[in-house]
């Protein structure tokens, strides 16, 4: 398939190819002091030295939609871990609604207050990363936002010895469309020498 000039088309190739995808579940607090929640599937770590993470979202209508709009105006978001208990609340939290309405308020989802920085974290989230702006880099339609992360907040009952242990965690991952993945089906491989 040539490229050039399938990009409707070349998005759902994309997202069903590059699977299953993490999500980033970003909260942000606006100017007017609303708080935004919503998930993004084109998320990864950039760096672990320092430690980066970004995410790419698609571009509205009418340019920046209200979590990178908030992340240029403030500098500030949150990055929280979606698990199978909390799918349903993301999902709900993807719906367009009015300016000034808060997806926190409209899933039903309890706020949690960040340590370093001003926007919410879920509060039933059982990982979330606190960040700070580094840069937002415009890329066609879409806009990188890549950002340092400041604290950690990891609940004990997915950790052991004090660190993230994958066998604990029920992430939820993106496919494409309506289509999700469970991280509950694991097997592991030694790496060789």
């Amino acid at each position: 398939m040539d490229v050039d000039g399938h990009v409707g088309s070349l998005y759902r190739v994309l997202s069903s190819a590059v699977v299953p995808r993490p999500i980033a579940w970003v909260s942000t607090r606006g100017h007017d002091g609303v708080d935004n929640l919503a998930p993004y599937s084109f998320f990864t770590v950039a760096s672990v030295d320092p430690p980066v993470v970004l995410f790419a979202p698609v571009d509205g209508a009418d340019g920046l939609k209200d979590t990178p709009r908030n992340v240029a105006e403030t500098g500030e978001f949150v990055v929280n871990l979606v698990t199978d208990d909390l799918a349903t609340a993301m999902n709900e939290t993807s719906a367009t609604l009015h300016a000034g309405e808060s997806e926190f308020d409209h899933a039903g989802l309890e706020r949690a207050d960040s340590t370093v920085v001003t926007p919410p974290r879920v509060a039933e989230a059982r990982v979330a990363l606190e960040c700070t702006r580094r840069e937002l880099i415009d890329i066609g339609g879409s806009t990188l936002v890549l950002g340092d992360v400041r604290y950690v907040h990891m609940n004990e009952d997915v950790t052991t010895d004090r660190k993230i242990d994958v066998e604990k965690v029920d992430a939820v991952g993106r496919l494409a469309g309506s289509w999700y993945t469970k991280t509950t089906d694991r097997f592991s491989l030694e790496r060789p020498p």
